[in-house]
Order: C-alpha cells, then sequence, then structure tokens
C-alpha cells in the first residue's frame, strides 16, 4: 500500500472515529463530504458558518448562487424540517436564509443540536446520477449505480457489485442501466463523462474495503457533465465494529 493511500485511509478512519466517539452513527454532511474527498470524489465547495455575517462571508468567498443548510446531528432529513434554502444570490439573501433555517429547525424540531449552516455552492444543473455502497451481511461490501430521478424512483433502475471492483466492472454498472443511452448523449444532447463517473464508483468501492466502519454511503445526487461531475449531496451511515 503505497504512502499516499494509507495517509487518506488515515483520515477517513479519523472522521470516522471522531464521529463515533461522539456516539453519532451518521456522518455530518461537512464531514460525510471531507471523507469522500480523500478518496478523490468530487464535490461543492462549502464552509460551516454559525452566525449571519459568517455566512456572508462565506458566500462572497465561495460566490453566488450558494445553497444553505442546517447541520445537525439530529437533523437527517433536512427539507422536511425547513433546514434548506437554494439559489441564494446576494448577501441579504444569506442572511435572511440563515435567519429562516434557524428558525424553522428551533420550531420544527426544538431539541435538535446546531452546529451551524453550511455555506456550498450550488452545482449547475445536469444529469443526476445515483452512487451508492452498502455492506450486505451476506455478500459483505458491494457498490450501486442508478440514474437519478425517476429512474430510480419509478423504474428502480439500478445495477450492483461486489467490492471491490475494477474499472470495467465500473464502465459494465453505468452501461447495464436502461437509461444508460442519456449519459452517451442523447437526442443531440452533448455525451457525458462516463470515465469520471466510473472513477467515482470505483472510488466509493475503495471506501467500503478500506473503511469497515463505513455501513452505507449514498451519493444523490451526483451532477455528471461533459467534463467532470460534482456529489452534491452526501450521506454516510457508520458502525461500531
Amino acid at each position: 500500500m503505497d504512502k499516499l493511500l494509507t495517509n487518506n485511509i488515515n483520515a477517513a478512519h479519523t472522521i470516522v472515529q471522531k464521529a463515533l466517539l461522539q456516539k453519532r452513527f451518521e456522518l455530518l454532511e461537512p464531514e460525510a463530504k471531507e471523507l469522500i474527498e480523500i478518496f478523490g470524489i468530487p464535490t461543492t465547495r462549502r464552509t460551516v458558518a454559525v452566525s449571519p455575517a459568517d455566512a456572508v462571508k462565506a458566500a462572497t468567498a465561495i460566490g453566488y448562487p450558494v445553497v444553505l443548510k442546517i447541520v445537525s446531528p439530529d437533523v437527517s432529513h433536512k427539507t422536511d424540517v425547513g433546514g434548506v434554502k437554494v439559489g441564494i444570490n446576494s448577501d441579504e439573501g444569506v442572511r435572511v436564509a440563515y435567519e429562516e433555517i434557524i428558525g424553522n429547525v428551533k420550531k420544527r424540531q426544538p431539541d435538535a443540536r446546531i452546529n451551524g449552516i453550511l455555506v456550498e455552492e450550488m452545482a449547475k444543473a445536469s444529469t443526476e446520477v445515483i452512487v451508492g455502497g452498502l455492506r450486505d451481511p451476506q455478500f459483505g461490501p458491494a457498490v450501486m449505480f442508478g440514474l437519478g430521478g425517476i429512474f430510480v424512483e419509478v423504474f428502480k433502475d439500478v445495477s450492483f457489485r461486489i467490492a471491490p471492483i475494477e474499472e470495467h466492472e465500473a464502465l459494465d454498472m453505468i452501461n447495464e442501466v436502461k437509461g444508460a443511452k442519456i449519459l452517451k448523449g442523447f437526442r443531440n444532447t452533448e455525451a457525458l463523462d462516463i470515465s469520471t463517473l466510473a472513477q467515482t464508483i470505483m472510488h466509493v468501492s475503495d471506501m467500503m474495503v478500506s473503511i469497515e466502519e463505513i455501513k452505507e454511503i449514498d451519493l444523490n445526487p451526483v451532477i455528471v457533465y461533459p467534463q467532470g461531475l460534482k456529489s452534491v449531496d452526501a450521506r454516510v451511515i457508520i458502525r461500531r465494529l
């Protein structure tokens, strides 16, 4: 195992162990995004703010438009408690959104601990996919791929492989789903970056194999562009060994 990979795994273990020491079994979104970045998965630029002024400073540094999200160990489904604001284009908009999110969470989930507000870039729209990892009781670590939206919700159009996987297996996973033609350029749309997408599936496989405390990974959506991609949301469930 090379030194870089060893350092990456050690850094990832540090994030996971910190959460477990605090008796948390789901990483906060900033932690989850830091974890996937360690393994080479591109995600959104972001900062955790603890005041409206902090949030404005972060948004200015990141560049508008931005998204604001609650950061709380007690809030898993942020939109259900009014904990997300998207498409914010001004300093005043950030101040208002910050206060509204705090107010919404305190009203709908009064006992929730609030660590701050995540200020992050709003990724440009493109085709959305889902990349996941899970630890099956019988087969062990596995990876999942599917197109986002209606393809997963209605058609259950997904593919699976037992981890670890190689690049040709990741490409097979992509090609297996019925919606694959959308990624390759369909009706005059530009072909998307399937090579980077395959690498992302492999990185999730690496995470599942390297970090045994990870029970489940859900990158949804991952927005794929003609060049590159970004994981907009990241959810990581962990366990004690």
